[in-house]
C-alpha cells in the first residue's frame, strides 16, 4: 500500500480517470458497432458526423491513438458508400 498522501490522491486520480476513458471508449465502440449494422445509407450517412466527432474528440484527449480513430473513420466512410 501506498504511504504517501499524494501517492494516495494518484490512485484515487488514476482510478476515476481508468472509469472514465473505460466509459467513452465502450460508448465509442457500441456507436460504431451500430453504424456497421445500419443497412440504409440515409441513416448511416446521418450517424457519421457525430461518430466522427466522437473519435476526434477520444484521439485527442488519448483515449485511443489518432490513427485508430482515422482508420476507424475511413473504413466507415467506405462502408456507408457500399451502401445501396
Amino acid at each position: 500500500m501506498a504511504n504517501h498522501k499524494s501517492s494516495l490522491k494518484r490512485i484515487r486520480q488514476e482510478e476515476t480517470r481508468r472509469l472514465h476513458n473505460r466509459y467513452y471508449g465502450k460508448t465509442m465502440r457500441n456507436a460504431v458497432r451500430k453504424l456497421r449494422s445500419t443497412t440504409d445509407k440515409a441513416e448511416a450517412a446521418a450517424m457519421y458526423p457525430g461518430i466522427t466527432k466522437m473519435l476526434d474528440k477520444l484521439a485527442k484527449v488519448n483515449i485511443i491513438h489518432k490513427n485508430k480513430a482515422s482508420n476507424l473513420k475511413s473504413k466507415l466512410a467506405i462502408y456507408i458508400n457500399k451502401l445501396a
